[in-house]
């Protein structure tokens, strides 16, 4: 059994592939044009897909697929293994709803606080009665690293790097540590004052800026790239009209 978990993010779109219920890859994608998914189709002929998208994606993807596959394309709409009290579901983006559903599906009965670093930092929260109570938005790496190039007249636009200093010596070294260490700060702030209002308490981190993060946190997290890719699955699996 074939499925492709889409997410098509505000940064990249990419696409794992399971066998059953197991990752065998990542495919980052050039473009969502028709060839690109008539190429997957012939390639891969997947029995599902299921699509998680925060963007204006290419609306044939479901035509393309629907023929030959069953096809799921995330919403709040969607059946969840979660509960979503909040004033407006419909504003719950498709990303932070496949986040919710790998906690629930891999640490149950658990209050769990995922963390996706990506284009934002999304933090979403999911109590141990599984309820998606949600969270907080705040800018990610690039986009704190973009701003201080784009909205000053001198600093310049500074790449990510995993060494950087506490106190920087440069022009350079000073916006590393001010954005990665800012970071660190403000999600060992937030995991503490969860910490200080919830017991059985879990935290997830995910997202293509884990590695940056991961080892440098005060608070026990388990660090998994790919959770998106497995809350989708998840999802796929509860809506499969097969089961």
């Amino acid at each position: 059994m074939t499925t492709l978990c889409f997410d098509f993010g505000n940064t990249r779109l990419k696409c794992a592939v399971f066998q059953n219920d197991v990752i065998q890859k990542v495919i980052t994608l050039d473009n969502d044009s028709d060839e690109t998914f008539k190429h997957l189709s012939r390639e891969l002929n997947p029995d599902k897909v299921i699509l998680s998208s925060v963007i204006d994606h290419n609306r044939n993807i479901e035509k393309i697929f629907n023929g030959s596959t069953v096809f799921h394309n995330l919403s709040y709409k969607s059946r969840l293994p979660f509960s979503a009290p909040v004033s407006k579901p419909e504003t719950i983006g498709a990303d932070r709803l496949a986040l919710a559903a790998a906690a629930v599906y891999f640490h149950p009965q658990k209050n769990n606080l995922v963390i996706g670093l990506g284009s934002c930092i999304t933090y979403n929260f999911i109590n141990k009665y599984d309820q998606f109570l949600g969270g907080s938005i705040s800018p990610g790496m690039e986009m704190r690293f973009r701003s201080l190039n784009e909205f000053t007249a001198k600093l310049p636009l500074i790449k990510a790097e995993y060494n950087f200093p506490l106190i920087g010596y440069d022009t350079k070294t000073n916006i590393l540590s001010g954005v990665i260490h800012g970071m660190i700060n403000e999600i060992d702030g937030t995991i503490a004052d969860y910490m200080d209002k919830y017991d059985n308490f879990n935290v997830l981190l995910t997202g293509g800026d884990t590695p940056y993060f991961a080892r440098h946190l005060k608070s026990r997290i388990f660090a998994d790239p790919e959770l998106i890719f497995k809350g989708l699955y998840a999802i796929s699996e509860y809506n499969d009209p097969k089961t």
